[in-house]
């Protein structure tokens, strides 16, 4: 690619900016290579330097849209700011931690100094906050008290560190769940809406509930420019092994007993991580603030079914699920309708689950080594399924 600033480049470099053609279709317009083709846009000055704090980036989700990010926009560079608990694994981080667009700091978003400090310094303009206590088991087994901390407290540090900032940060992304809407039958044939009430049945989701009605106050009384966002249940990689998917998928593979509560009937939708990731890449160039934006992929199965799924996948018998008592407050079925997110930005779901299914387990079985320093850093995570 010729390095001089001529009108091409200057197209090229504003589709990029706006998200409308990828660094790999420039290489293929151009014939230069991605690498030269990003510094070029900087070095030029065609492309302008975007910093983005993100809570929570060693978990799952976080850490594959921080992935996600780094890949699609040469211009931005990432404060991954974690706590690191158990679900917090900077393994998932490890082939972008010497990018110099990529900073690690450790501390609790409940920490409003910090957080305030931070945006400050690395001159934030957007927050997505994937930070939160999410295990459904431990919240009803074990004490609330650090699902409440970060799922309320948390986020009314970031909101609060946001409205103090004014005018710098621009846009506060918070993730939540499709499980502050409570539980449908399974002979229900209607779907959560961004209208559709809280009902939470764990306190879990009621913590995430607490946090998402702490956002729509802020925007209300403070005009606090924040997006919430309700997903539903995600899989792919990275995900930490005590989740459904990759714990069956271990189970089966040495030929342990699949346990499954109330019968295996429990119906949730199920999207690949990375559509997730390009939705909320959306949201955060095009949503509208003081907006909720439902997520999911329209793909309703039992654990029933995902447990037999992934015995047909790896050619073991249905025999080994066994089924087990149900655990207390656990919903029937959640059920998104994406209505909103479709219409209004022209977003849609790319990965089938069939594919899906097949990455995220291939994934796994090539990555046993990053599973097995999982289970030493936690290892009672087993008994929490």
């Amino acid at each position: 690619m010729n390095t001089q600033v001529d009108k091409k480049s200057i197209t090229l470099a504003r589709l990029f900016q706006e998200g409308k053609i990828t660094l790999k279709e420039i290489s293929d317009i151009t014939g230069a290579n991605e690498q030269e083709i990003q510094g070029m846009f900087l070095n030029k000055g065609l492309i302008k330097t975007r910093s983005i704090l993100v809570a929570g980036g060693a978990g799952f989700i976080g850490s594959n849209f921080i992935h996600h990010i780094l890949e699609k926009y040469p211009n931005y560079e990432i404060v991954n700011y974690d706590k690191l608990t158990y679900a917090g694994n900077l393994d998932n981080l490890k082939n972008v931690e010497k990018d110099p667009r990529y900073t690690f700091i450790q501390g609790d978003i409940a920490d409003l100094e910090t957080v305030e400090k931070i945006s400050k310094e690395h001159n934030v303009v957007a927050i997505v906050n994937f930070a939160a206590e999410t295990h459904v088991g431990r919240s009803v087994m074990y004490r609330v008290d650090e699902f409440v901390r970060t799922n309320v407290l948390g986020t009314h540090s970031l909101l609060e560190a946001t409205k103090r900032n004014e005018g710098q940060v621009k846009i506060f992304i918070q993730i939540s769940t499709d499980e502050t809407y409570g539980t449908l039958s399974l002979e229900d044939t209607h779907k959560f809406t961004e209208d559709t009430g809280f009902a939470p049945n764990v306190p879990y989701a009621a913590a995430k509930g607490g946090g998402d009605l702490m956002c729509r106050a802020y925007h209300r009384s403070y005009d606090v420019p924040v997006i919430v966002t309700h997903c539903s249940n995600n899989y792919g990689p990275y995900q930490h092994p005590e989740k459904l998917i990759p714990n069956a998928m271990f189970r089966a593979l040495r030929n342990q007993p699949i346990t499954l509560h109330g019968g295996g009937h429990h119906v949730r939708d199920w999207i690949y991580v990375s559509d997730h990731c390009e939705a909320i890449d959306l949201i955060l160039h095009k949503g509208k603030p003081g907006e909720v934006y439902n997520i999911g992929s329209d793909n309703e199965k039992s654990t029933l079914e995902i447990a037999n799924i992934i015995l047909a996948i790896l050619g073991k018998p249905e025999s080994l699920v066994t089924l087990v008592p149900d655990r207390p407050g656990n919903d029937l079925r959640y059920s998104i309708d994406t209505t909103k997110i479709k219409s209004e930005l022209a977003w849609e779901p790319r990965q089938s689950f069939e594919e899906g299914m097949q990455k995220t387990i291939q994934w796994y079985r090539h990555n046993i080594d990053w599973v097995e320093r999982i289970r030493e850093k936690d290892k009672d995570f087993s008994k929490y399924i």
